[in-house]
């Protein structure tokens, strides 16, 4: 008597053909725009990074990270954060003329916390 080989079935793979789809979601647009106006971490002065003057925007975000109780870092970490963050999300779609001051504003963060080359 000979015994029944089983073979188990091939597994389907998932393509896009197959994928389930979930549900839409409804997430703001403009999440960065959210994440910049409730940070956990800082409170920022409303429009600070309106401002065309990077020293102004580098003694905001000084101030706001220095006097936080939430944030997980040091206060120079925390302020170059939000400033990468708003440049790189939020910021993205900022022309050249609008993104200069807050490179600038980098550099003068670095010079208020005593981290410059």
């Amino acid at each position: 008597m000979a015994k029944a080989s089983k073979k188990a079935a091939p597994k389907k793979r998932r393509t896009v053909a197959n994928a389930k789809k979930s549900p839409a979601k409804k997430t703001p647009r403009k999440w960065s725009a959210k994440v910049t106006s409730t940070s956990d971490a800082l409170d920022l002065e409303a429009k600070v990074f309106e401002s065309k003057d990077p020293a102004k925007i580098a003694r905001s975000l000084k101030r706001s990270a220095d006097k936080s109780n939430r944030r997980k870092t040091t206060p120079f970490q925390s302020a170059m954060s939000m400033l990468n963050f708003y440049i790189n999300r939020a910021g993205k779609n900022l022309t050249a003329k609008e993104k200069a001051p807050l490179e600038k504003a980098k550099d003068e963060l670095r010079r208020l916390y005593g981290k410059e080359d």
